[in-house]
């Protein structure tokens, strides 16, 4: 029978190691630890030398984020060979996961700047402006717009469609062809937009739009009250001798996924412009 007074008893071997009692219980019925005695009359489990190398190995393996389940395989075949190789692993999976959380940090980045613009934008002033080359993806359906959640079954499909999770909070736009826009025919939109960030991987077929040339406004506000702007944009291209030249990027910059309160809405249009003829 061991000798207990040469032994720890559980909750000892927690505090050492900084452990809670139940992790070394769990580690127990992974197989990953056995203690060194189990007292058959009270259940209480003790742990010597072999178990504490054994909870360095672990704890160490923990660090650097790896897995119970290779951790466990390692210790029941030990060889140097064999942890050179999990280390090799852990390390790109580490690299991966850095990769993805500097792609995500740029995300938060890129909606940072959109929200600051969004709440620091002179509402209501027409303006001519250089829209970047971006990328999109159309939707299909969703167009007879009484709300902005009337594209979430769009949204939620492409989501479907996606090997990889693509965020599209605050990305998503509708707009009209630059006839309709001339005909001064401001509903029902005829296309619905997803703007992809650079960060974005998006398995299907993106368009890349060019950098150009439109006429912008902001407003409080969101679909309902887009007619009343795309009236004031049309004035504004006919007085300065323009037309549309493409269709029109309308995004709600400040919707319901940030605010209950529908005062607080923040909307922009774009239409790229060329001279008129």
């Amino acid at each position: 029978m061991a000798r207990t007074q040469e032994l720890f008893s559980i909750g000892d071997v927690a505090q050492l190691f900084h452990l809670s009692v139940s992790s070394l219980r769990h580690y127990e019925t992974i197989g990953l630890l056995t203690p060194e005695y189990t007292d058959p009359a009270t259940g209480y489990r003790y742990y010597g030398p072999r178990q504490f190398e054994v909870l360095n190995t672990i704890r160490y393996l923990r660090a650097l984020d790896m897995p119970l389940g290779q951790i466990r395989a390692f210790l029941r075949n030990r060889d140097v060979g064999r942890i050179e190789q999990l280390l090799r692993e852990q390390k790109a999976a580490v690299v991966r996961k850095q990769a993805e959380l500097q792609r995500v940090e740029r995300k938060i980045d890129n909606r940072l700047r959109q929200l600051h613009a969004a709440q620091t934008a002179e509402l209501d002033t027409i303006r001519l402006v250089r829209s970047p080359a971006c990328r999109i993806v159309w939707m299909s359906g969703a167009l007879e717009l009484h709300s902005f959640l009337d594209m979430e079954p769009s949204i939620r499909m492409l989501e479907r469609s996606q090997a990889e999770a693509v965020v599209f909070l605050g990305k998503v736009g509708v707009g009209l062809s630059a006839a309709r826009l001339a005909a001064r025919q401001f509903a029902p939109y005829d296309r619905a937009f997803l703007v992809l960030d650079d960060e974005d991987a998006f398995d299907g077929d993106v368009t890349v739009l060019p950098e150009t040339t439109c006429a912008a406004v902001c407003f409080r506000g969101s679909h309902p009250e887009a007619p009343a702007q795309y009236a004031r944009l049309m004035d504004y291209l006919r007085a300065h001798a323009l037309a549309p030249a493409d269709f029109s990027r309308e995004i709600t910059m400040i919707d319901y996924g940030l605010t209950s309160d529908p005062d607080k809405f923040v909307t922009e249009i774009r239409i790229p412009v060329r001279a008129a003829e």
